[in-house]
């Protein structure tokens, strides 16, 4: 028999209504999957950004402070979490986003990048944070003894209407590069989206004097950066991040996973393009509006960022780096760097370690 061009030929042929079913369903299995493994793949690559952080003698304080009261924060910490407990604050930062933190509520803030905590929005500032966690009035003179009215407890006195916890990574080298950069400045959770026990228990260990407390807090501020900045990605609005929409597109999606996964291969655009199937025309155009930069260009920026993170650990050697990294010799990783970053691979070495 001969068909037509166009004759629908499943429109002739009946299949029985159980085959019918079972090849819906296996299709809406099929899909499922897949939608579960995209998912567990954006999370697993996800879960690599929050390898590093690890606190090493991090600031931690109890604020308890009297309305009206507006602290000017200036200190250049790598990541910064603050937590309500008693009143409300105000977060405005010097790129235009603020928000209102209620008990419960927690944010983070990251260098490069100033801004202003407050019980109220108008409220002009009355303490300035300086680098060092070195508290300053208006006139110049120190505040941090003149206010310290316990074990890591400052402020205005102990029965204050507010109530806050700050604990802050004072070093670089505590939280990598990565991590940092897929940050916006400042985000928040608020309470009432994750209720979390760490807090409660930040505040209790916080003033606790005992052996070993310096450490117990180290790891404390670790669980709750991870748990915040978790359920941070989770929600709707960090979806907006260039970083996480790139991992949902299919195309380069793939393209990331990876120069993710293998950043010592010598990738070209070429053989990028020739693993997910499409010109290298098409690939350039497609990443370039998704991640807002060429293919080859983030290629460079990632290794420059892994090489940023290893830079801080004492045993690896330019060498290995360049090696781990995708750069042929030293000297080709340290032109990249001074290049792009603006220090050497050692003047970074030599910061991370301040």
């Amino acid at each position: 028999m001969r068909f037509g061009i166009g004759c629908n030929l499943c429109c002739c042929v009946h299949l029985p209504q159980s085959l019918a079913k079972s090849g819906k369903s296996e299709h809406s299995r099929k899909t499922q999957e897949h939608k579960r493994s995209s998912k567990v793949n954006k999370f697993d690559e996800f879960s690599s950004l929050l390898e590093g952080p690890r606190a090493r003698g991090a600031f931690t304080l109890r604020g308890l402070l009297n309305a009206p009261w507006s602290l000017r924060i200036e200190a250049e910490s790598p990541l910064t979490v603050i937590a309500m407990i008693r009143g409300e604050a105000h977060i405005r930062h010097d790129n235009g986003k603020s928000c209102s933190l209620a008990p419960g509520d927690v944010a983070i803030t990251r260098a490069p990048g100033h801004y202003t905590v407050a019980d109220h929005p108008d409220t002009a500032p009355t303490i300035f944070v300086n680098p060092g966690q070195d508290c300053r009035a208006p006139d110049g003179r120190s505040l941090f003894e003149e206010m310290m009215i316990g074990t890591r407890t400052w402020g205005h006195d102990s029965n204050a209407s507010h109530l806050m916890l700050v604990a802050s990574y004072e070093s670089m080298s505590d939280v990598s590069d990565r991590l940092r950069e897929a940050l916006p400045p400042i985000l928040w959770v608020k309470n009432e989206d994750w209720d979390s026990p760490l807090i409660p228990l930040l505040n209790a260990e916080i003033a606790r004097d005992a052996p070993g407390q310096a450490a117990v807090l180290d790891r404390l501020l670790d669980m709750i950066l991870i748990a915040i900045v978790r359920k941070w990605f989770d929600r709707q609005d960090s979806r907006e991040m260039p970083w996480y929409e790139a991992k949902g597109d299919r195309l380069v999606g793939r393209v990331l996973k990876m120069i993710h996964q293998d950043p010592a291969q010598a990738w070209t655009l070429n053989s990028l393009a020739t693993k997910v199937g499409v010109s290298r025309a098409a690939l350039a155009r497609r990443f370039q509006e998704v991640v807002g930069q060429s293919p080859m260009n983030f290629l460079t920026q990632w290794r420059l960022a892994l090489a940023a993170d290893l830079l801080s650990e004492p045993e690896q050697t330019l060498e290995t780096i360049a090696e781990r990294v995708g750069y042929s010799s030293a000297f080709s990783l340290s032109s990249a760097f001074k290049r792009v970053r603006g220090i050497s691979p050692k003047e970074h070495r030599e910061r991370s370690k301040a």
